[in-house]
């Protein structure tokens, strides 16, 4: 082993600084013994910096040597800069590795030893991983597609179902590894797995839908396995950070193994990076890299498929649903992850563009499944979330999990959006109990059903059947935001305040800004008697919900009952106006009149909720609010008609 000078270097030559080697004949940057995966130019740029280290490299002599032949912005050289830093560890102002000479360029001045490697030809090939370590620079619009396999030919239009082959590259390494070992290297079975979202290797090109896409797709199909627990997606979208450490994220979720991935894609190509960790040693037990080329892709799925159903004992679903989503349409897929990312953000812009893409995709696939029970569950969200008129939306609904059912009748999430239907919008409670029970009998480990069955109980004052079926979808489904706001709602409405506190402040460590929970935390305060806390969530509700109705009323009623009727009459106002733009507000100008003590024009209210079907009447079986109007014979009878005497 020598130190040589820059400039001078072998064919082989192998270059060693701090805790990291470079690889030049096998494209490759070594941290730690474990790989860094770089994009190709990124590499480039480093191998220049080192090999002629010690000396000022300018910015034109960088991009000429890096981009030969091509005009690039200064800007392209400055990312790749900054993408090393990061690699490296450097902070700002404490640069070990590459110094910045301001107006002039830059220069690498780690300490490198190097060494003599290994006949690259004589290196064994990872499995899975192509022979070169790097990628495509996405940041250069270039018609060099050298660092993919030469072989392939490459065409735009089925760019998604290329990463779906990837997916199931990827659940062959993970069947095989789990069914062969069932445990990480300390040899004990792995009992629960978590699958992050994955991450862009240039974050200034993500694309979020797919990230959260690829991950959801692998929860559903290893989720089916009667050996591994997969945390859900609501659990584990929070750790989609380009910087999240997969080993933390392992240890919140409670998890013995991670499957951590990455994603580019460039021109026409994909590659995908995954591995396998280990949460309690932080050692990879696997990891691999997939290029994917996009031709005869269905026969590769059927088969790969198989084989993962035969390692991990799963019941696929035969028509392709649980990992394709029914489709065979690689746009309809896309446009079904866009409009599961933007339907699952609840507020009403977002759930309305969500069902845009459903519809989008499936005007691209008619029998697409999975796209009708999307579009199913986001019209049944909007009269909550958005104070649309339950007849405008709830037939819409019942039409596209109809649609859904009659395609898949297995579906869980058309049986959970016809739950939701049947109490919400026709009360018909045995039935809603009914579909959410067919949910958990074709997936038991599904925590949106659980959580659904627990809210239906809650209703139906079942205290007891309600907190333990939440108490399922939180073990299931430990950080979800929405699933620690409804455990709230379920201690709440069973009169255990502490608890439901605690579960709502839970809610906030996940997400303070998650209107959902304020709402609980208002009705708690309202309960305490503490309305000028009770005020003060409200208008956190309003202001994240972007001015969902239930805010207005809450803080109507703990302005009435705190001795302010003039702040009543005002929330009585913005109510009213909420009504002339075409919303649905009755329920909630009944609570303010309740609160003012105005009972008579709280029931010409209520009835007239009941006349639209708003459904939040479903409450009115169990919420204190109410008390004083239960002896009211007129209340009695709306009691009746909801079918919850």
């Amino acid at each position: 082993m020598t130190i040589e000078s820059a400039d001078k270097r072998n064919e082989n030559d192998i270059f060693e600084f701090g805790d990291f080697r470079l690889d030049p004949a096998n494209r490759e940057l070594i941290h730690l013994d474990e790989p860094v995966v770089l994009t190709a130019k990124v590499f480039d740029t480093l191998l220049y910096l080192v090999t002629h280290r010690g000396r000022l490299l300018g910015k034109d002599e960088l991009m000429s040597e890096i981009w030969p032949g091509m005009f690039v912005e200064e800007n392209n050289l400055n990312k790749n800069i900054s993408r090393l830093r990061q690699i490296l560890g450097e902070r700002p102002g404490d640069y070990k590795f590459i110094k910045t000479v301001a107006g002039k360029g830059y220069k690498f001045i780690a300490a490198v030893t190097v060494i003599g490697s290994e006949n690259p030809t004589d290196l064994p090939t990872r499995i899975g991983q192509s022979v070169k370590g790097t990628l495509p620079d996405p940041g250069i619009d270039s018609k060099d597609e050298s660092d993919f396999p030469t072989s392939i030919s490459f065409s735009r239009r089925p760019a998604v179902w290329g990463f779906l082959g990837l997916i199931l590259l990827v659940l062959v390494s993970v069947g095989i590894y789990l069914s062969s070992s069932r445990g990480s290297t300390s040899g004990k079975r792995v009992a629960k797995l978590a699958i992050l979202p994955f991450k862009p290797l240039v974050p200034e090109n993500r694309d979020e839908a797919l990230e959260l896409g690829i991950a959801e797709t692998l929860i559903a199909r290893l989720g089916g396995s009667g050996d591994v627990q997969v945390r859900p997606l609501g659990s584990v979208r929070k750790f989609g950070g380009v910087d999240q450490d997969a080993q933390a994220a392992g240890q919140a979720l409670a998890v013995d193994a991670v499957l951590d991935g990455s994603i580019q894609r460039s021109g026409d190509g994909v590659r995908v990076i995954v591995r396998l960790l280990d949460v309690a040693t932080g050692t990879s037990t696997w990891n691999g890299t997939y290029d994917e080329r996009f031709t005869n892709i269905f026969a590769l799925q059927d088969k790969i498929a198989g084989r993962v159903a035969d390692s991990l004992k799963i019941r696929l679903n035969e028509s392709g649903g649980t990992v394709y989503g029914g489709t065979a349409n690689s746009e309809a897929y896309r446009l079904y992850l866009q409009g599961r990312y933007f339907s699952q953000k609840i507020t009403l812009p977002e759930v309305r563009r969500g069902i845009e893409y459903f519809q989008q995709a499936i005007d691209a696939d008619p029998t697409y499944a999975l796209a009708y029970a999307g579009m199913a569950d986001a019209y049944r969200s909007l009269p909550i979330n958005g104070d649309i008129p339950s007849d405008d939306v709830m037939p819409k609904a019942r039409a596209a999990a109809g649609k859904a059912l009659e395609i898949e009748p297995q579906l869980a999430d058309a049986h959970i959006a016809f739950g939701y239907i049947s109490f919400w919008y026709e009360h018909n409670w045995a039935n809603a109990e009914k579909e959410f029970r067919k949910a958990l009998e074709s997936s038991p480990n599904n925590a949106d059903a659980h959580r659904g069955l627990s809210v239906l109980l809650t209703c139906l004052g079942r205290h007891d059947e309600a907190i333990e079926a939440m108490a399922q979808a939180r073990k299931l489904d430990p950080l979800s935001v929405i699933t620690a706001a409804l455990e709230g709602q379920t201690f709440l409405y069973a009169g255990r305040l502490e608890e439901a506190i605690t579960s709502l402040n839970n809610a906030f460590e996940l997400d303070p800004n998650f209107w959902v929970a304020h709402i609980q935390m208002a009705r708690i305060r309202i309960q305490q008697n503490d309305f000028r806390a009770a005020l003060a969530e409200a208008e956190k509700a309003r202001q994240f919900s972007g001015g969902n109705s239930e805010s207005i009323s809450l803080a109507g009623y703990a302005s009435a009952r705190s001795g302010s009727p003039q702040n009543a009459i005002a929330s009585l106002g913005i109510l009213r106006a909420l009504a002339e733009e075409g919303l649905t507000t009755d329920y909630n100008s009944a609570l303010v009149y309740a609160g003012m003590g105005r009972p008579q024009d709280a029931l010409d209210a209520l009835e007239a909720a009941a006349r639209k079907k708003d459904v939040r009447l479903i409450l009115l079986k169990v919420d204190p609010k109410w008390n004083d109007l239960r002896l009211e014979p007129r209340f009695a009878a709306l009691i009746k008609e909801l079918d919850l005497d």
